[in-house]
């Protein structure tokens, strides 16, 4: 009998209907569940999207200084995140588990001292992060990349070193006021911080006469000012009254536990990103390496601007789903699920319907020759439809974190991307000689490898489990911070 029960809590669907619930009551909590994880989603949408337009709007004011000043900042941001930024936003998005579920179990004083303990363990991860980011011109060197741009991204991402402790602990700050579902302040502070950015940028690369280090420091100023924006929120908002109690020791202890889940969470974000950039890197090897490399990064930019969505609808279901799960209603997390993988395949076929509209004028944006232009035209097709599994694997992974599967995450990640997505880019690109539109082929069968595992799991996972599961992990964090 006990088998039997397990088998259909293996092979129950997303959505079910109880005898006691009509169609009626399921739509109701559907229409519910949907307005809850939009007004989650949206602020998340904002937040996302004005953080990565700090990193934008630098490169613009330094675009206007030459050639090699853009190259030297290019380079040095796309550095500073595959080495940096990349592993730290992984290593907080432990938190989206820890602080989800333990807001839904209602011990409001743990979401502060898992965030105290995620912003140590990062600050200590960010030393040495810093000693790299110091010999960026020597490393970028030593890979037999241009001495001058080099030199230019060395010394760029000299002066970015103080925005990695800043990142850091901003992202900590960002999954603890989601984690109760508090994004409205976090929206007006990045969007408060996006605007003193552009101030700040043209004081500093134009009226001091610093250039492009001007806008590397502007960086580091603009990072700051938003964590302490938020430090002020958390401290005197009545909203986080019971979340934050102030400092303790607390947050010293129990390291172990929180390692345990950031450095799978890291690894998990990392893996999927990484794959993208060397995508861009293996395109130099290709005939005719600079319009290749030149489309591909239209490209890789293109798909990073959209996907602010699906990010923001992932965090949106991280939240969902952890804070259901802690509360002990495993229900409320499976239609959470159902929601949000039909908002991301609906917004992804709308989405992917425009990519493909405008493939023709899209690449003007980027490039006035017509080459390029042509080349992103006949790319926009493909980008569209990865886009769209992309937006799925997105939420999946929301899920993942919201449970707490960052291992199982980084398996399929790697899995994905470097069994599948690199031996097929490989194969399309150099073996049947398809070029770049083959390297994206390659990193498509990646993600659609990485969406469809992760799909199974969700779809085979025993929800009242992990319920269980996620109040154990709750009041084992606590009692061993007591006995500590």
């Amino acid at each position: 009998m006990g088998k039997e029960k397990q088998k259909q809590g293996l092979e129950s669907p997303l959505i079910q209907v109880s005898d006691e619930e009509d169609n009626g009551v399921l739509g109701a909590k559907i229409v519910e569940e949907l307005k809850t994880q939009l007004w989650l989603a949206g602020p998340l949408i904002s937040v996302t999207l004005l953080q990565f337009c700090l990193q934008m709007i630098s490169i613009m004011f330094v675009g206007h200084l030459g050639e090699l000043a853009l190259a030297g900042a290019s380079m040095a941001t796309s550095f500073a995140s595959v080495t940096g930024f990349s592993l730290l936003r992984g290593m907080a998005s432990a938190l989206e588990t820890l602080c989800g579920q333990s807001y839904g179990a209602k011990q409001y004083h743990m979401l502060g001292i898992q965030m105290q303990r995620a912003m140590f363990v990062l600050i200590l991860v960010s030393i040495p992060l810093s000693f790299i980011w110091a010999y960026t011109g020597n490393i970028l060197v030593a890979l037999r990349q241009d001495p001058e741009i080099s030199a230019e991204a060395g010394l760029y991402a000299r002066l970015m070193i103080p925005s990695i402790y800043a990142y850091g602990l901003l992202q900590c700050q960002v999954r603890f006021l989601q984690s109760q579902n508090v994004v409205f302040p976090m929206m007006i502070s990045s969007g408060i911080t996006s605007i003193l950015h552009i101030f700040v940028c043209w004081v500093l690369v134009y009226k001091s006469g610093l250039g492009n280090k001007g806008a590397a420091l502007a960086n580091s100023i603009s990072n700051w000012i938003n964590v302490l924006l938020l430090v002020l929120y958390i401290k005197f908002s009545p909203v986080c009254k019971r979340t934050w109690t102030g400092f303790s020791k607390e947050a010293l202890h129990d390291i172990i536990n929180y390692l345990r889940l950031a450095i799978p969470s890291a690894i998990m974000l990392c893996l999927e990103l990484w794959s993208f950039e060397m995508v861009v890197l293996l395109s130099g090897l290709l005939p005719n390496p600079r319009l290749e490399t030149s489309v591909l990064s239209i490209s890789l930019n293109t798909c990073a601007l959209f996907y602010m969505i699906p990010l923001g609808l992932s965090g949106a279901t991280s939240t969902r789903v952890s804070n259901e799960l802690g509360a002990g209603h495993p229900k409320a997390a499976r239609l959470a699920i159902f929601v949000s993988l039909s908002m991301v395949i609906t917004q992804g076929i709308a989405v992917g319907s425009v990519m493909f509209f405008i493939r023709r004028a899209w690449g003007y944006c980027y490039s006035n020759e017509e080459e390029v232009v042509e080349y992103v035209a006949k790319l926009m097709p493909l980008l569209a439809t990865s886009y769209i599994f992309d937006g799925m694997q997105s939420v999946l992974s929301g899920v993942a974190r919201g449970c707490g599967w960052q291992k199982i995450g980084a398996c399929v990640n790697l899995g994905a991307y470097y069994l599948v997505g690199f031996p097929a880019a490989m194969l399309f690109a150099f073996i049947f000689h398809i070029g770049g539109k083959g390297l994206w082929m390659g990193i498509m069968c990646g993600v659609f490898t990485q969406m469809l595992s992760l799909l199974i799991i969700t779809l085979q996972t025993n929800w009242e489990q992990e319920a269980k599961k996620a109040t154990e992990r709750v009041y084992n964090s606590i009692s061993t911070n007591s006995v500590s």
